[in-house]
């Protein structure tokens, strides 16, 4: 009985690391998320100096392949080794459920998905072998907490992933500032025929009611032509409305209270005007933050710009984050070159849309050059 703990030691302990390694690959090159991988990074390091207070000897001494009944090996390979295990040229059951299940990794992130389930199965199986007998609780006591944490760092993943893959693909963000119901919905469907990628509401002075009853039509209006709806300040709006997510100022909910309130992964943007605000920005990882106001402008004059200094700045500070960006405030056709040219993935507008005499142009002429716009 010894020797077979210390089997299932050793084949959990190289399955939890391997699946450790595979997350940390997925937030190193898929996300680009320095923080997500340094987590799964650290949670690796952790295990292995807690199996390090085991016998490593024992543990490579019991490992045995060949005798392994579960081992996925192919039936060329058993065949080679004259495996009693051979069938002809057929897998076993065991080894065709191996396979249909290995084939079913779709893409990285069913991949990622797989790994997560993998990892806390093992550390809960390496918590309940070290245990017995008692000798070592201190180091199955430090397995069960790496179990818990990997279950949060795999929510942490998806909560932040989901909504930040969504918002990738937005290039012309624009901001409908309006607080009549008619005209909310009207400009967003001409900003919609003009190719806008993502949409916000943004209505101040409106009752409460009347700002849930118009959300829950923006939204539909958003999803039916697959633009993301995003409700600025209100949370439980955005929420009960369905929208894809919310935009929160400096003085507004924070984001792990927004994150809280989420029935299912919220795009949360946060608007930024200093290096010291982005900073704290990243530390609460929202999915985008907003530089500005890059220019003056009469949505806000009572901020003043912070020019593309800052925008650029601030770029390169989001470069291994996997934050999104935005850059907003005074930007029109005639200077939307400039500010992409500092180095930001998307631009928000507002009156210069909201204001045209055709909205839809004015989109349509803002998407086509930001399109046409040198990818670095």
């Amino acid at each position: 009985m010894e020797r077979a703990v210390y089997r299932i030691i050793d084949a959990n302990f190289n399955r939890a690391r391997e699946a450790a390694r595979v997350i940390e690959e997925f937030c190193r090159f898929a996300l680009n998320s320095a923080q997500h991988a340094q987590r799964a990074k650290r949670l690796r390091h952790e295990l292995s100096l807690s199996l390090d207070k085991l016998d490593a000897r024992q543990l490579l001494s019991s490992r045995d392949i060949l005798g392994d009944v579960g081992a996925p090996c192919s039936s060329l390979e058993l065949r080679d080794t004259g495996h009693p295990r051979f069938r002809g040229d057929r897998l076993t059951p065991a080894e065709a459920g191996a396979r249909a299940t290995f084939m079913e990794r779709t893409d990285l992130n069913s991949t990622f998905t797989a790994a997560c389930k993998r990892l806390t199965e093992a550390l809960r199986t390496l918590t309940e072998t070290i245990a017995i007998g008692g000798q070592n609780q201190s180091v199955a006591d430090a397995i069960e907490k790496l179990r818990f944490d990997a279950y949060a760092l795999e929510k942490d993943i998806v909560l932040w992933n989901f909504p930040a893959e969504k918002f990738k693909r937005v290039k012309l963000y624009v901001i409908i500032s309006s607080n009549e119901p008619s005209d909310i919905i009207r400009l967003t469907q001409r900003c919609i025929a003009g190719g806008a990628d993502c949409i916000q509401l943004r209505s101040k002075n409106i009752a409460d009611d009347s700002l849930f009853a118009v959300a829950v039509e923006f939204v539909k209006v958003c999803k039916a032509a697959g633009v993301l709806s995003i409700i600025n300040d209100r949370v439980d709006v955005a929420v009960t409305a369905g929208a894809d997510g919310v935009h929160l100022g400096q003085n507004d909910l924070p984001i792990e209270q927004a994150r809280k309130l989420q029935l299912a992964p919220l795009i949360i943007g946060l608007s930024t005007h200093s290096l010291q605000q982005l900073r704290c920005a990243c530390a609460a990882y929202p999915t985008y933050v907003s530089l500005g106001p890059v220019f003056s402008t009469d949505t806000k004059p009572q901020v003043p710009p912070v020019g593309l200094d800052y925008v650029e700045q601030a770029t390169k500070e989001l470069a291994d984050t996997g934050i999104g960006n935005v850059a907003i405030g005074g930007i029109t056709l005639s200077n939307v070159e400039d500010v992409l040219r500092a180095g930001v993935k998307a631009v928000a507008v507002c009156s210069v849309v909201s204001e045209a005499k055709d909205p839809t142009a004015a989109c349509r002429a803002l998407k086509e050059k930001i399109a046409a716009f040198p990818k670095k």
